[in-house]
């Protein structure tokens, strides 16, 4: 697949199982959702931002697991509120980096609310975080159409993830030499996950 390395589609592949293992195929819906629609609005050829959803590039084993990892783990415990958390932590993560990466104004740091370049670690602009929103919603409704309750908890999760990953991105990545692109990612969805177990 062109979205994926070999060893990232192997990645894909294991979260993938676990998905369908714990649920079915709603689960793999819901993690269509986040993957295609990241892969979509990201260009292969792309230069990117450092995204969540690889910056252009074809996502690795890390990147797929720095996303989808927290997820697989929910699934395989059985909790699908963690599940739906995490997902829309990644997908509100990847859709503001991208959509915002469209926008006319220049983006403002999450900390200090000063410009800064495009692509700097932790800049938001109003576009992107509408998207991140966005993205967001998009799995907390399709969690709602699946039946399940806490849609609102899964949608506040999803932009409370994207937040902590740009706040991350501000403060720490860079500046702690293991705290890179995917350590942010995974802690956001990580953050996600726990916030909408808490709010649901």
């Amino acid at each position: 697949m062109k979205w994926l390395t070999g060893r990232g589609a192997a990645a894909a592949l294991a979260v993938g199982l676990a998905t369908i293992w714990g649920f079915g195929w709603r689960g793999v819906v819901m993690l269509l959702a986040f993957f295609v629609s990241g892969s979509l609005l990201t260009p292969v050829a792309k230069g990117g931002e450092g995204a969540a959803g690889g910056g252009g590039r074809r996502r690795n084993e890390r990147q797929v697991i720095a996303n989808g990892g927290v997820a697989a783990l929910a699934a395989l415990a059985g909790s699908w509120v963690w599940f739906a958390g995490a997902l829309a932590a990644a997908t509100a993560d990847t859709w503001a980096t991208e959509i915002g990466s469209h926008s006319g104004t220049q983006p403002r740091l999450i900390t200090t609310g000063k410009p800064v370049p495009a692509g700097t670690d932790g800049g938001m602009t109003l576009l992107g975080t509408t998207g991140g929103i966005a993205g967001a919603g998009l799995v907390a409704g399709l969690s709602y159409g699946f039946g399940h309750r806490g849609a609102l908890a899964v949608a506040v999760a999803g932009v409370v993830g994207m937040l902590v990953d740009s706040l991350l991105g501000a403060t720490v990545q860079g500046n702690v030499r293991w705290m890179d692109n995917d350590a942010v990612n995974l802690a956001a969805t990580l953050t996600g996950a726990a916030c909408a177990g808490l709010l649901a």
